[in-house]
């Protein structure tokens, strides 16, 4: 996957063509890597990639994916060689390519290996059913489970030896063919092969004569619980990306388009911008675009995690892949393909993902020299049972138990199948996790920052009284609805509000919050606050102040008329508390966050909200340019601390914060300032995100301690005998599977 411009067509005169067309701009590329078996096979490849010039490169064993930023002059083709020299293979994922279930195969040869590798295992565990002959029946069943069953591991093996390198699949391949050649020349050479001759099993490694020691069970065992391990690990990480793929599943095959004055239903990818289609009763919305005419009810729960279904009409913004729960709609398409909503919401899910959590680096670290040490470590075992016990049969199987119980892949799976699954959960409910770095600073979080309009309240302000010094309210009303018709501000729209006949205005200047002025029918105009009229040098009487300061009291905001140097009206806005902002600050306060309300509004307004919602300390009257101040403010004071705020006016002090929070829609779901951002305008999803991203981190770091917990005393027990080779092969498939299924336990997230 390139970001930046769209795909260009593919080229058939080279073989590389397709790429090298790609390659043209310097930008961000996804390579799916193949053959990756652990997280040695991960840093290798990263390593290499990270050597070429210019080239910053993060592979991603869990997710199968490389992301690399090349510089122009890199021919992808380079970056795709490399790879395959290091013994993988690499390739640009093709837009619209359906998921492919890769563990089918792997399912088939899991059933065979265990229908053969089960008797061998029951009968080498159980004295009593060993009849004469059974030894030799079990050789002629392990052969093909440790030969066939696991030739995916000798197969990675022998790549790798010819690469210079191991992995996971070394160990594996070294131990389980060592036990078979052990248990071959026994059985040819020695004792073991007599008829009547008896195997005693042991959890842990018992003395024996080396010509009667069989390793038959080990062998099986250990391929057939690492088959097992592996298959359940693929299932597990399909399941976790299961959200993106359902994002991406959720648009419609065809869609009906009108078309030369006909309607005609097309496929879906042959939709181009400006296109009119219409969606009916049930169908999913095709793509993004505005409503012609037509009203529904559009159900988008699958897209931002909103239950309840919105109205919308003509002239309204629909998403692509929500619902149109009743009524029927003319749609003309604003966007197709990776241009939308949609496509955007997934591709920035799937970046974060690729990300990798500080705590992750000291495990890479440790994965890349892990499979070497533990080679040394089981030669050392061999030598040291042999050498200093002289008993080399007790040393081998205690360099078999090392070689597999040892586990890179849970060191590898700890952080990225948390993310993907934690990810994959916030698309789902809204939330989108920029990366492992916004989870370990809503971790650290102590005070939360949230703007009051738009966030605490639902930003659309109604004029709910007009005071004319003169009795004429209409007039009052009027004029400064002509004043502020060339403005967005919220307090503009609900003074235009119902108002069809405004004056001619000329000279219209706004004046960064603080007010608007211009000359209306032919008459210099300002409307704004007390203070700011006073600056330009209107006499605001005290009783008008006064009662713009009684209206604060009530919560609510007034701005003062001045037409030709007088004072002639008040007029006097307020803006709906959101319904769930008080639930909304008793989690933060719950979180153990200490709440903060910022305003450009008067204090005495700012005062009547933080009352009603329990928050203690209150900024007002600050200036859009003035937010990311007040937060570096307090970070100076030592506080560590989160910006929840719209995405786009909050820009500045979104990035400024340690953490930053867009609530909101639209442009903002791309918003480059905030590390979470919420796809509903609802502050408690706020505190939903920051508990996903707590929750999310916490799996990171009980992966970690797992794998490193269970390698520090795994390995010694093995070395010294405490584990035999088949409970060291269980044990080392148990450890990879624990993570996952820790992981996927963020599924469940509410």
């Amino acid at each position: 996957m390139l970001r930046g411009r769209r795909l260009p067509a593919c080229r058939s005169d080279t073989p590389w063509g397709y790429y090298e067309d790609m390659a043209a701009v310097d930008q961000d590329i996804r390579l799916d890597i193949d053959g990756m078996t652990c997280a040695s096979c991960a840093m290798r490849i990263e390593k290499k990639l990270n050597k070429i010039d210019g080239v910053q490169a993060s592979v991603n064993y869990a997710l199968g994916t490389a992301s690399v930023h090349a510089p122009a002059q890199v021919p992808l083709e380079q970056l795709v060689q490399t790879v395959e020299a290091a013994g993988y293979g690499a390739s640009l994922p093709r837009p619209a390519s359906a998921p492919v279930d890769e563990t089918h195969d792997l399912r088939r040869r899991l059933i065979i290996t265990w229908v053969l590798a089960a008797p061998v295992i029951v009968v080498s565990m159980i004295p009593a059913w060993q009849f004469p002959g059974w030894q030799w029946v079990a050789l002629a069943l392990t052969v093909p489970v440790v030969l066939w069953g696991g030739w995916g591991f000798h197969r990675a093996a022998w790549k790798n030896l010819r690469h210079r390198t191991a992995t996971m699949d070394t160990l594996v391949s070294v131990g389980t063919l060592a036990a078979l050649a052990w248990s071959l020349y026994a059985m040819i050479f020695g004792h073991a092969g007599m008829i009547g001759m008896h195997h005693h099993f042991s959890v842990i490694v018992e003395p024996h004569e080396a010509a009667d020691s069989i390793y038959l069970e080990a062998a099986a065992g250990v391929t057939a619980f690492l088959l097992l391990g592996r298959y359940l690990e693929a299932r597990s990480k399909r399941a976790a990306g299961a959200a993106v793929q359902g994002l991406l599943q959720l648009t419609a095959d065809e869609v009906l388009i009108e078309r030369d004055g006909s309607s005609q239903t097309i496929p879906l990818s042959q939709l181009v911008v400006g296109d009119v289609f219409r969606v009916r009763p049930g169908d999913r919305v095709a793509t993004d675009g505005v409503i012609l005419d037509g009203r529904a009810g559009i159900d988008a729960s699958a897209v931002t995690g909103e239950s309840v279904p919105v109205e919308v009409g003509t002239g309204d913004r629909v998403i692509g892949g929500t619902l149109a729960a009743g009524g029927s709609l003319r749609v003309r398409a604003t966007a197709v393909g990776a241009d939308t909503e949609l496509s955007r919401i997934a591709a920035l899910v799937e970046q974060a993902q690729t990300g990798k959590a500080s705590v992750q680096r000291l495990a890479d670290k440790v994965a890349g020299i892990f499979v070497p040490v533990i080679l040394v470590l089981a030669l050392a075992t061999l030598l040291g049972w042999w050498l200093l016990g002289g008993d080399l049969t007790r040393g081998f199987t205690a360099a078999v138990a090392v070689l597999v119980i040892a586990c890179p892949c849970a060191l590898g799976l700890a952080t990225p199948v948390a993310l993907l699954v934690g990810t994959g959960r916030g698309a789902q409910l809204g939330i989108l996790i920029r990366g492992p770095q916004a989870l370990e600073r809503a971790d650290a979080i102590g005070t939360v920052v949230l703007d009051k309009t738009g966030t605490l309240t639902d930003g659309r302000m109604s004029l709910v009284e007009v005071w004319a010094a003169d009795g004429d309210e209409q007039h009052v009303r009027r004029v400064a609805a002509s004043l502020e018709q060339g403005s967005a501000h919220p307090i503009a729209t609900a003074i235009c509000g119902g108002v069809t006949d405004p004056l001619p205005v000329r000279d219209f200047h706004s004046y960064d919050g603080a007010g608007v002025g211009g000359v209306v029918d032919g008459r210099p105009a300002l409307l704004g606050r007390v203070g700011w009229l006073r600056q330009r040098g209107i006499d605001v009487p005290a009783t008008v102040a006064d009662r713009v300061d009684a209206q604060a009291g009530l919560g609510r905001t007034a701005v003062v008329l001045a037409v030709g140097g007088q004072v002639c009206g008040v007029l006097s806005v307020a803006d709906q508390i959101r319904a769930t902002s008080a639930t909304a600050i008793r989690g933060f306060k719950a979180l153990g966050l200490h709440p903060v309300m910022m305003t450009g509004d008067h204090q005495g307004v700012a005062d009547a909200v933080a009352l009603q919602l329990g928050i203690d300390e209150v900024y007002a009257g600050v200036l859009p340019q003035e937010k990311a101040a007040h937060v570096a403010a307090l970070q100076r004071g030592g506080q560590q601390v989160a910006m929840v705020g719209d995405g786009v006016n909050d820009a500045a002090a979104l990035a400024t914060a340690d953490l930053g929070i867009a609530m909101g829609s639209g442009a903002d779901v791309a918003s480059d300032a905030a590390d979470l951002t919420l796809l509903r305008t609802d502050p408690v999803v706020a505190v939903d995100a920051v508990r996903l991203s707590r929750a999310t981190l916490r799996i990171i770091r009980q992966n970690i301690a797992w794998a490193f917990a269970y390698n520090l005393a795994a390995v010694p027990l093995a070395m010294s005998g405490r584990l035999g080779p088949m409970v060291a092969g269980f044990a080392m498939a148990a450890s990879s599977v624990l993570v996952v299924v820790n992981s996927l336990r963020l599924r469940s997230f509410r």
